[in-house]
């Protein structure tokens, strides 16, 4: 039978560019952190998110990608303000963690994710999942530990600040999923980005001027030699835009599980896609790790789904 009479051509679609999207921020972010020697990533960010400012109001307030959600009270907002901090701190560390370690190992220590997501939703709010999904994390942590183990290119910085990152991105999911539950109050990711990354931007700007001092005149001044460097950075930013809406395209069009199967997937055509481009060495120790991960992370999902408290 064909594939396409199994799938939709839509389905496909909407993978294939979550994919190339997601894979194509972290390759070009790196490239502009590293080996273009474009070293602010905290502006990086800023300009993300008012890519996404713009690009997510458009989306939804003039194309009716999905229909407009208005927030309901004030109270509402200053959840969605807190979520806001959380997604800015986590996109932040993220980008700083590529200019020091390889996207390979950037994606093999984004990989614990359910680690911390469980974790977290424990702390908060005492969730419990069974004693056997715990137990599928132990791979999780240990294919990390082991990864890191036989990494060429360890840095001690950039590995505790992607591990922030990756905390930081399953507390902010965790913390959705408790801020906005009630119905008057939930929010899709569309709508939700459309008010984050304005707050973000507000957050965002005074950061990378504190933090990256007159990076907005040295941006300038690099486009007036190299006029590539807006190019790069519109390119990039427009792709962060498009992971998200491609993202909310496949939570669409699949099921919460294939999601995640997808997920795993990408993390891995993500480590040898940019082993191919930036020719970063990696170990037979390294790719064990990350392995081990993957497959913890498999079974987490699957344990998840069949054993609930």
């Amino acid at each position: 039978m064909e594939i396409s009479s199994q799938i939709p051509w839509s389905t496909i679609a909407a993978v294939i560019s979550w994919y190339s999207s997601n894979i194509g921020v972290l390759l070009l972010n790196k490239y502009l952190l590293t080996n273009y020697g474009f070293a602010y990533p905290v502006f990086l960010t800023l300009c993300h998110m008012t890519a996404c400012s713009v690009l997510s109001y458009i989306a939804v307030s003039v194309m009716d990608v999905v229909p407009f959600q208005s927030i309901q009270s004030r109270t509402q907002l200053v959840k969605i303000c807190g979520l806001s901090v959380v997604f800015c701190f986590s996109v932040v560390c993220g980008n700083i963690s590529l200019k020091y370690i390889p996207v390979s190992f950037n994606q093999a220590i984004g990989a614990t994710t359910p680690f911390f997501t469980a974790v977290f939703a424990y702390l908060v709010s005492r969730k419990r999942e069974a004693w056997i999904t715990y137990g599928t994390l132990v791979p999780v942590v240990a294919g990390v530990i082991i990864a890191t183990g036989g990494e060429p290119s360890f840095h001690l910085f950039g590995f505790l600040i992607c591990v922030s990152a990756t905390a930081a991105r399953a507390f902010k999911s965790v913390l959705q999923g408790i801020l906005l539950s009630s119905e008057g109050e939930k929010l899709n990711s569309m709508n939700l980005l459309m008010y984050m990354a304005p707050i973000a931007m507000v957050v965002l700007l005074p950061a990378a001027i504190l933090m990256e001092d007159k990076v907005i005149w040295i941006t300038i001044e690099i486009a007036r030699n190299d006029i590539r460097v807006v190019w790069l950075l519109l390119f990039s930013s427009s792709l962060a835009f498009f992971v998200n809406l491609t993202n909310f395209l496949v939570t669409k069009h699949t099921s919460p599980l294939t999601l995640q199967v997808l997920g795993n997937a990408k993390g891995a055509v993500a480590v040898g896609v940019s082993i191919l481009v930036f020719k970063n060495p990696v170990s037979v120790v390294g790719m064990m790790g990350y392995g081990l991960t993957v497959i913890g992370v498999i079974l987490y999902t699957e344990t998840k789904k069949r054993y609930r408290l």
